[in-house]
């Protein structure tokens, strides 16, 4: 049985936890993301970063998330 991903934007899939390399969907990402404390690339994507260097911090951290979620929602306000 194959789990599809349609809406996976990370384009690593030479990675082991990467939807395309097993049928366990998402899992195995988020766990080991979790694990490193960090958040999956496909957040970060969403809020239009490609890779860290475009983040605010050096990493795919939870804090390097929040920043960028703190700093989005400043433009946002800042657009009113």
């Amino acid at each position: 049985m194959s789990v599809k991903v349609p809406f996976c934007t990370c384009a690593d899939t030479a990675c082991p936890f990467h939807p395309a390399n097993h049928n366990k969907g998402c899992t195995p990402c988020i766990a080991k993301n979790l694990k490193a404390g960090e958040i999956p690339t496909c957040f970060f994507k969403s809020l239009g970063v490609q890779k860290p260097a475009e983040g605010v911090g050096s990493g795919w951290t939870v804090r390097d998330f929040a920043a960028l979620v703190t700093k989005a929602e400043e433009k946002r306000e800042e657009k009113k």
